[in-house]
């Protein structure tokens, strides 16, 4: 409401360019997938790079013991995989070591996760190179994690410290709560997948719960920026401009990371035969490429243009206001494209507009805007949130 009225501080909103980039978004769908069979957006896509899936190679390659071990040790990759995915930057580059290929940004950090993960640099056994242990990653070490990622200073990748401090708080986390990661074997992140199952009906789980049980459990991995009651928020954030009259008075929870690990926890519960239904009931991801698709399309305008030209950080009120406009946009958008495909939320939920989607739209038209392929605001990243 604040935005239709023109009351925001920062951004603009011209709703009639909504129909435009709605068009976009459902030409770019058709374009990836002419069947409109759109998969959920989560980790698991970027792990399928010009048409070789790695984790697909992997998966194939296991005599797994147990659906439950396979789906636990998916577990353990999404997680560790997406809490590694802010913002790479423009320059940074994975090189793979087997075909010499050279992968940036979201596809990159994905596959540099995995061949960590197939090389044991997670797991305590050498024996057991598919797992992640919370042991390991308690101590995780700057250096395993700088020359997995082959950063160096000709291949610079933004947040180095912010991920491994990451990685050593979600270790930390898993060992203290055994009931919850160490159910069926030592604490692991992968352990949450027998948590989950436990609180499934009739083999039948919302995905909300999922995103519940993720900011419940994980919750004290995130760093310590705003807390309420002593429990810290994660990727929520002041503006000044959100006014309640109870102690959330203006507070924006995003959790951008959390719902996308949400999304990517949903395949590996599917393939352990689990129902996971209200897709629907986690909202759309805050982050750059969606929020940059609406700036490139001029649904969203800065008051002040020379905006564009200054860095920002994560907390400050013009990325809050930005990353919550692009939430409640998406939603807007997601009812034009269903209406224009005729289709609903059951069989176009916006788990699959993200992936068919608004995300590669994004991603798109900020290659054809600007010569490096970034994001249409400057963000300073330290490697937790973007």
């Amino acid at each position: 409401m604040l935005a239709l009225g023109d009351r925001l501080p920062n951004f603009r909103v011209d709703l009639s360019r909504l129909d435009q980039t709605a068009q976009l978004v459902i030409d770019t769908t058709r374009t990836a997938y002419p069947s409109l069979d759109v998969p959920f957006h989560s980790r698991w896509r970027h792990f399928d790079i010009d048409g070789f899936d790695y984790w697909h190679e992997l998966d194939q390659a296991m005599a797994w013991p147990s659906t439950a071990e396979r789906s636990r040790t998916a577990f353990d990759l999404a997680i560790v995989s997406v809490l590694l995915d802010a913002g790479a930057g423009p320059s940074w580059r994975y090189r793979y070591p087997v075909s010499g290929e050279t992968i940036g940004r979201s596809e990159g950090l994905a596959l540099a996760s995995l061949v960590m993960f197939r090389d044991c640099e997670f797991s305590m056994w050498p024996s057991r190179p598919l797992r992640v242990d919370g042991s390991v990653l308690a101590d995780f070490p700057e250096a395993k994690l700088v020359r997995g990622f082959q950063v160096s200073g000709d291949n610079p990748l933004q947040g180095v410290t912010g991920r491994v401090d990451l990685m050593r708080r979600l270790g930390r986390t898993v060992l203290a709560a055994p009931e919850i990661f160490g159910r069926n074997d030592t604490p692991r992140p992968g352990g949450l997948f027998d948590h989950l199952v436990a609180l499934a009906q009739n083999r039948t789980l919302a995905a909300p719960v999922i995103l519940s049980e993720l900011l419940t459990h994980l919750g004290p991995i995130w760093p310590s920026r705003l807390t309420l009651g002593g429990v810290p928020l994660g990727d929520c954030w002041n503006h000044g401009a959100l006014i309640t009259n109870d102690e959330t008075n203006g507070l924006v929870p995003l959790h951008k990371l959390s719902q996308w690990l949400s999304y990517s926890l949903i395949e590996p519960l599917q393939w352990a035969g689990i129902e996971v239904t209200d897709i629907d009931g986690l909202t759309g991801l805050a982050e750059y490429r969606n929020g940059g698709l609406f700036i490139d399309t001029g649904v969203l305008s800065l008051r002040d243009p020379a905006g564009l030209q200054r860095e920002h950080t994560v907390d400050s009120e013009l990325v809050v206001e930005w990353r919550a406009l692009t939430v409640a946009l998406l939603d807007r958008l997601a009812d034009v494209v269903r209406a224009r495909l005729k289709m609903d939320r059951q069989t176009l939920p916006l788990a699959r507009i993200l992936q068919g989607g608004t995300w590669t739209a994004g991603r798109n038209i900020a290659k054809k805007m600007r010569p490096n392929g970034g994001p249409p605001l400057k963000i300073v990243s330290d490697g937790t949130v973007f």
